[in-house]
């Protein structure tokens, strides 16, 4: 079934140096950006993330340090790519939990606040655990009954990501082919940013979600203890974290 669309929709994947979302960086990322008229357009670029790729990424996505020495940096193409996706939806394959939150660090790092939370985001991979709990390859032979030969690379997997988006449409009528609905039916956590360090209470107020103050409300200890948002300032936390906690300081100034 195809997508029904009111703004154009970008899908992406990232293949990235690692798993951190403080210190890795991306390597490869693909694009389809599908328009309301059903137009499809496909980009992929890969990147020199200006940090070496470990031995155990290039294992799983077969980009070396080789192949990306002479590729520009996310810097090159950061405004290029924020005006590619300027007005879009997004979709992908477990992007609320890592691509999303990387993307948005790497935007930060090249000096531009791309504000996901005011876009409309399907996460593929939490339909598919709400309906039937695999991962990326199964979900592709489940819903399309095809191989995903090129796991792991960004285009293929981004591809794939799509086919089967359009196949769980057909599968289960209780989705609605609504961007909206189905935005809201894939996001799983309610949270302030995007590590998902910053939680959300019962009266939609933001509390930690780590270290000895999980599950306290972020204003009250910024208020007794002001010492504590020096101390997440100077500690391994995203750039998107770090601005999230410096807005809920500020409001309580």
């Amino acid at each position: 079934m195809k997508l029904k669309l009111e703004n154009p929709i970008v899908i992406f994947d990232l293949e990235t140096t690692g798993l951190n979302l403080v210190t890795d960086r991306i390597v490869e990322i693909s694009v389809i950006k599908i328009h309301p008229d059903g137009n499809e357009e496909i980009k992929t670029r890969r990147l020199n993330p200006g940090i070496p790729i470990p031995a155990e990424a290039t294992a799983i996505h077969k980009i070396t340090n080789e192949d990306v020495k002479d590729c520009p940096s996310f810097i090159a193409i950061a405004k290029s790519l924020a005006a590619f996706i300027n007005g879009c939806d997004l979709a992908g394959y477990n992007l609320l939990k890592f691509d999303v939150p990387l993307l948005a660090e790497e935007f930060l790092r090249a000096g531009l606040n791309i504000d996901f939370r005011k876009i409309k985001i399907i996460d593929v991979q939490n339909i598919f655990h709400k309906m039937e709990q695999r991962n990326l390859v199964a979900a592709y032979k489940f819903y399309c009954n095809k191989l995903l030969d090129h796991a792991h690379n960004a285009e293929a997997d981004t591809i794939a990501t799509y086919e089967i988006l359009q196949s769980q449409l057909d599968r289960y009528p209780e989705l609605q082919n609504d961007v909206k609905f189905l935005s809201e039916f894939s996001n799983t956590t309610q949270h302030f940013d995007y590590a998902n360090r910053i939680g959300v209470d019962s009266n939609n107020e933001p509390i930690f979600n780590f270290g000895k103050y999980k599950g306290k409300r972020v204003r009250d200890i910024f208020t007794v203890e002001p010492s504590y948002y020096s101390w997440i300032m100077n500690g391994e936390f995203t750039l998107d974290t770090k601005k999230v906690f410096t807005e809920i300081r500020a409001s309580i100034l």
